[in-house]
Parts: structure tokens; C-alpha cells; sequence
């Protein structure tokens, strides 16, 4: 076989607890000469993270179960199973969050890779299927991620910036 064929299991990879929500890094940067990363996120209802932008990266998600709203300047759109979400790069602002009463899972592609070292800093390790309890922005928390967000380029927003 190709030494460079990855070939990932579903058990396989990282779990990472990020603001209340279980991401799975299925593929990171060290697999794919650092070109892009992949997760499996799984996002419980109210789950998803605060509006945000990064002005490096592309992201491309495809909903796999559940629904989820995605929030960016042009507005907002529910997207269901089999849908997709495109933010191109250049810093556009976007969000989504899960406003069903049911889990969701997305799969999230990053153009180039990199987001899952932030994830690793800012989030803690989970087992498959746990969630972390939400996290409070106390002020300690806020000057953290305002320094994770210089550290790899992107940039937060409050909670109601998109509404």
C-alpha cells in the first residue's frame, strides 16, 4: 500500500471536548503534509460555537444527522442531513448552533489544517460521545482565548453579533 493512503477507523482518532460540544479530529495536519484537517463534530442541542472568523482558513461542513443553524452577515439558514456549508477564506464571520432537541453531527473539512491545534488549547480531552458542561466567559477565559485567537489567526465575537 502507499505509505501515504491514510485510512482512519470510526474509532480512531482524537476527542476533544470544545465549548461544550465532542469533536473528533478524524485527521490532522501531520496526516496530510498540514493541507487541511478533518472532524466529526457531534453537537448536542444549544451546542455550537460563539460567532467567529478566520481570515487564513476555509471551512466546509456537511451535516450528517441532526440540523443545525448557521448564522453568517448575510444571515441565517437551518441546514438539515445531507446539507452543506461553505466560508470561504477571507475572514467571514459565521456560527452555527444546534436549536433542535436532537444531537447533531457535522463534518467539518479546514482548508489548510491548523484549527485542531486551537481546538486542542482551548479544549479538554473527552471520550467518544462525552460532552464537557458549557463554559462560562469569566474574564481568565476571555483573555485566553483572546490570546489563542492572535495566536491562530481568527477572531471572536460576542454571542449576539450575528442576530
Amino acid at each position: 500500500m502507499d505509505s501515504s493512503v491514510r485510512v482512519i477507523d470510526a474509532s480512531q482518532g482524537e476527542f476533544l471536548g470544545v465549548a461544550g460540544d465532542n469533536y473528533r479530529v478524524v485527521i490532522d495536519g501531520t496526516g496530510t503534509s498540514n493541507s487541511f484537517s478533518v472532524f466529526d463534530m457531534t453537537i448536542p442541542p444549544g451546542g455550537g460555537p460563539t460567532p467567529h472568523s478566520h481570515s487564513s482558513i476555509q471551512e466546509w461542513f456537511y451535516v450528517i444527522e441532526g440540523e443545525l443553524e448557521y448564522k453568517t452577515e448575510a444571515g441565517k439558514v437551518t441546514v438539515t442531513k445531507g446539507g452543506f456549508v461553505y466560508i470561504p477564506r477571507g475572514g467571514a464571520v459565521h456560527c452555527f448552533k444546534n436549536v433542535s432537541t436532537e444531537t447533531a453531527r457535522v463534518l467539518c473539512v479546514v482548508l489548510p489544517a491548523g484549527l485542531e491545534d486551537f481546538f486542542r488549547e482551548f479544549g479538554v480531552p473527552v471520550s467518544q460521545g462525552e460532552f464537557p458542561p458549557p463554559i462560562a466567559m469569566t474574564p481568565e477565559l476571555l483573555s485566553r482565548l483572546d490570546l489563542l485567537n492572535e495566536k491562530y489567526g481568527q477572531k471572536t465575537y460576542p454571542a449576539d453579533y450575528l442576530d
